[in-house]
């Protein structure tokens, strides 16, 4: 896909034109933006034609850094993993390159969930702590085993979900990668308050177990106000000794 022209907060691209398919013009008409980072930005937006709502995700194009996210998104296609719709390249006037990767969009993150239910002095239902830790495991048991590839930032702000059906997609795969054996990988990798111990003594050996101590930490944000104080200060105490 290519991008035709942009006018305002309005983008058209074409899209098909491959094993035969006619090409077809889309068009997005940006409304806010849902998500900022190092790795760039997130918009919701709009399809003009359909109605649609998507999230359309705008990564610069560095050289200086190997950009895994888009060969690894098109391998993905299940339930719990947001869903690639297309995707297409723009330009800045500075001649910068841009990918932009439709997705579908998914209204709320598992960490503004948590937030809520503090705000609010509640617990997170027990039902759906089990149920969000329930589907992130099979998200990673399918990019794990199927996919053969590693998240290496789950967090819950990388987790989407739907607050009236309850279902938790997994998202973000700026950071992951497909680990190959006896091959080194950086140890600075995931955010730290989910980081493995592995990855925090440096680390540059490592597998998909990584992943699976960040869905630890994770659930055990999911459930942190349901724990008593001791339990609270035994974790602490476990977590600064792996820090030092």
């Amino acid at each position: 896909m290519r991008m035709e022209r942009r006018a305002g907060q309005v983008i058209t691209t074409t899209v098909g034109g491959r094993n035969g398919q006619p090409k077809q013009a889309i068009s997005y008409m940006a409304e806010r933006v849902v998500g900022t980072g190092s790795f760039g930005t997130v918009f919701q937006a709009k399809c003009v034609e359909t109605g649609e709502t998507v999230a359309i995700k705008k990564v610069l194009q560095d050289k200086r850094y190997k950009n895994r996210e888009l060969q690894i998104m098109q391998l993905l296609n299940h339930p719990n993993v947001v869903h690639l719709k297309h995707h297409f390249f723009s330009t800045t006037d500075k001649q910068e390159l841009y990918l932009n990767l439709v997705l579908e969009f998914v209204p709320e993150t598992v960490y503004r969930v948590t937030k809520h239910y503090s705000r609010m002095n509640q617990h997170m239902p027990l039902i759906f702590v089990k149920l969000y830790a329930y589907q992130i495991c099979r998200a990673l048991a399918y990019t794990h085993r199927v996919v053969g590839v590693c998240h290496r930032d789950i967090k819950p702000q990388n987790l989407l979900v739907n607050t009236q059906t309850h279902q938790v997609k997994l998202c973000d795969f700026g950071s992951a990668k497909k680990l190959v054996p006896g091959e080194p990988n950086i140890s600075y990798i995931c955010s730290r308050y989910y980081r493995a111990p592995e990855l925090i003594i440096g680390a540059t050996e490592y597998t998909t177990d990584i992943d699976m101590w960040s869905v630890g930490c994770v659930w055990l944000s999911l459930c942190w106000d349901s724990l008593s104080f001791l339990e609270k200060v035994l974790l602490i105490s476990l977590w600064k000794s792996l820090r030092f």
